[in-house]
């Protein structure tokens, strides 16, 4: 994608800053202040969930249950992209199907990883609810990098490098609590780094890549954004909803029912056109 060019004063003309330049300084800025606040340990009462009702043998069975929708919307992106594998994971067309496949796979994951830690909260059950999140976040960076910035961010190889990131700061949480020091900080800036600079590309008009097969519209982004963020708004009120609707529906369930239907909106997009 060349840069525009701009007419000087004196007539000549000069490239155009390149606005993609700011998200590289977001993403160490970011980086630097987070490394700079401390460590950040995790909240005693993390595992306190407001909706803790058994459904039969179930325990916690809203939280449990409402995990489905992760299957479900994972599983049907896998189905769709099915026919259109390859080794590299890039083409033409699709520089960032590696990426997409990849967060299919993990918001699969996720349902299970997620189901499996709400059913018995604790340290070690939360490792694999963390793990597919962290992967998918990584995807979804590099879908975003890839079809904004560069291609070459849809790589396979590119995309295993962020979801290895991604474990890492999982592994380094969970060595850390094992040791009685835990650190989030590296788990935080993984989950999210991607939608801040979707964000920053968005409010730049950061300009497509413009591959044949397209980028995801701004609006499909905008609108995980909005879901995104309603989701951690219901996760941090999670007793207060449940108290709201009687008793019918808790924060942290509709946090998950939000967060399946972001992944929709992007599978929707992102998936083979």
């Amino acid at each position: 994608m060349s840069r525009p060019v701009l007419p000087a004063a004196d007539g000549s003309a000069h490239p155009a800053p390149d606005r993609r330049a700011w998200l590289l300084v977001a993403a160490v800025g970011s980086m630097l202040l987070l490394g700079a606040v401390g460590r950040i340990g995790q909240w005693p009462d993390y595992h306190a969930f407001a909706d803790a009702r058994s459904l039969g043998w179930m325990p916690n069975a809203a939280n449990v249950l409402s995990n489905v929708p992760f299957a479900i919307v994972g599983g049907w992106a896998l189905w769709r992209m099915r026919h259109e594998r390859r080794p590299d994971g890039m083409s033409r067309s699709r520089p960032s199907f590696a990426a997409w496949r990849t967060f299919a796979l993990a918001v699969l994951c996720t349902a299970f990883g997620s189901a499996a830690y709400h059913w018995a909260p604790g340290n070690a059950s939360l490792v694999f609810d963390r793990l597919p999140i962290a992967v998918a976040c990584a995807a979804v960076g590099c879908a975003f990098l890839a079809e904004r910035v560069d291609p070459r961010f849809g790589s396979a190889r590119a995309v295993f490098a962020a979801a290895t990131v991604g474990a890492i700061s999982v592994a380094w949480w969970w060595f850390g609590e094992q040791a009685g020091h835990g650190d989030l900080r590296p788990y935080l800036y993984v989950q999210f780094m991607p939608m801040l600079l979707v964000m920053l590309g968005l409010l730049l008009r950061v300009e497509p890549a413009r591959p044949p097969g397209g980028a995801l519209p701004a609006h499909a982004w905008w609108t995980v954004i909005a879901l995104y963020a309603a989701a951690k708004a219901f996760e941090g009120a999670d007793a207060d909803v449940l108290h709201a609707t009687g008793s019918i529906v808790s924060g942290h369930t509709l946090k998950h029912l939000l967060a399946a239907a972001g992944a929709f909106v992007l599978l929707r997009s992102g998936s083979r056109r």
